[in-house]
């Protein structure tokens, strides 16, 4: 039985704190007044605890999901390799080649940029993509709004059909020990779903205009306005390309088809990637998501020590009580939603994994989907979405809150629906 909350030493609420800041952060992007960003704070937060619950290093150490930490190491290397490439630009620019109207040339780049997320990053997915799709909609003379959001929200619907496709569904599956193969056969009929509605509000309903006070660009000559400032798009190198496919068709087949474990094929994969006699290792580290891995190890050290105090514990047991459990599927839904928009996704899942143990594999497969769908809701709610309208911006078009809300929220309601309906039925 844990204690009563006024049998907590000094200590303990001490580590209440520091954990309460290291949220707001989360929720703030940064703290006022201070040069912090997310990963910063999760690292101050981590240090914080460890100095003053005096937790030894190697505690903290074993506090880190290690095998997560590794398959998202490694799929950075893999993503980098194909960005090094010019695979992701020289896919869009063949989509925006191909002779089709306005709602066909969408459907495209929706389908393209879920399927890509679902194996690469949705992150860097949407970084390599978003100048191309731009300059593509400036030349063709057609508001690139619904293009730019549409990349950014199937991004993030495409990436929730696997267990790779983005951080938190690594985290996901390595902690609940999900199998790949079964996963992909739950998640991918309502990702496939939420990207047909997100394509129809875009192609046919109010999301096509792209929000009030939409921008109605001129047509731009070839070769105008073809790259964002500071972004510099690799040229196109088919051997450098052929290699990160047939390595990252491998993968899928081995956790696809073998119990290989995922992170250890990963790092193989990523180790064959790095052994080039063209590429330098300093140009793949340098694309290396940094601030993301100290993001994880960092929060993990934080929520640790935070479960440590039992409060975590006393608090689920009173919603119990209540009769309010995590692992059913309504209140798991509620709360993974407002959770990924207060304080991000990836904090989320992290707040939620502990407490969903031996709750079976739906729990898991919800979560990932609901956590995912669920930054699409508001512009700050996925770093996808912050990607494309900074990309965007430097562009000369403005993607606000406002405009994302028109697509972000009615889409966002419609697919939370759309999970709801399928894991009902699939139970």
């Amino acid at each position: 039985m844990t204690s009563p909350p006024l049998n907590h030493t000094a200590s303990d609420w001490g580590i209440v704190a520091i954990f309460a800041i290291v949220y707001l952060g989360m929720f703030l992007g940064g703290l006022p007044r201070l040069k912090l960003d997310r990963s910063g704070v999760a690292l101050l937060g981590a240090i914080a605890v460890i100095a003053l619950a005096g937790l030894p290093v190697e505690d903290a150490a074993r506090a880190i999901d290690l095998p997560t930490i590794v398959l998202l190491f490694a799929f950075m290397v893999v993503s980098a390799q194909m960005r090094l490439g010019g695979f992701y630009g020289a896919v869009t620019r063949r989509v925006g080649a191909m002779p089709l109207p306005r709602s066909g040339l969408l459907a495209a780049l929706i389908l393209v940029a879920g399927a890509l997320s679902a194996v690469f990053s949705n992150d860097i997915v949407c970084l390599a993509m978003t100048p191309v799709v731009a300059r593509l909609c400036l030349q063709r003379g057609i508001n690139p709004l619904p293009f730019l959001i549409g990349l950014a929200c199937a991004a993030n619907i495409g990436s929730a059909a696997t267990l790779i496709g983005n951080p938190q569904n690594m985290l996901i599956g390595s902690v609940l020990q999900l199998p790949f193969a079964g996963y992909v056969r739950q998640a991918l009929p309502p990702v496939l779903i939420s990207l047909v509605l997100l394509w129809g509000w875009l192609a046919h309903g109010p999301g096509a205009k792209g929000g009030a006070g939409s921008p109605h660009p001129r047509p731009l000559p070839e070769g105008e306005g073809v790259n964002s400032p500071g972004v510099e798009e690799p040229a196109f190198d088919s051997w450098q390309t052929a290699k990160g496919l047939v390595v990252a068709g491998a993968l899928m087949l081995i956790f696809l088809f073998t119990d290989w474990p995922r992170d250890v094929a990963a790092l193989v994969g990523a180790g064959v990637l790095l052994l080039s006699r063209r590429l330098h290792t300093s140009h793949f580290m340098g694309l290396v998501d940094w601030p993301l891995l100290i993001l994880f190890m960092g929060l993990f050290v934080v929520n640790h020590a935070f479960e440590s105090t039992g409060l975590a514990a006393q608090a689920v047991a009173w919603l119990g009580a209540q009769g309010v459990h995590l692992v059913d599927p309504g209140p798991l839904l509620v709360a993974s939603a407002v959770l990924s928009n207060l304080v991000s996704n990836v904090p989320a899942v992290m707040l939620l994994l502990p407490h969903l143990g031996g709750s079976g594999e739906q729990a898991g497969v919800m979560l990932a989907l609901v956590t995912t769908f669920a930054g699409n809701l508001l512009l700050v709610g996925s770093i996808a979405n912050l990607i494309v309208a900074d990309l965007a911006r430097q562009q000369g078009i403005v993607i606000d809150w406002k405009r994302h809300a028109v697509t972000g929220i009615p889409v966002t309601l419609a697919t939370l629906v759309v999970v709801w309906g399928w894991m009902r039925f699939v139970n």
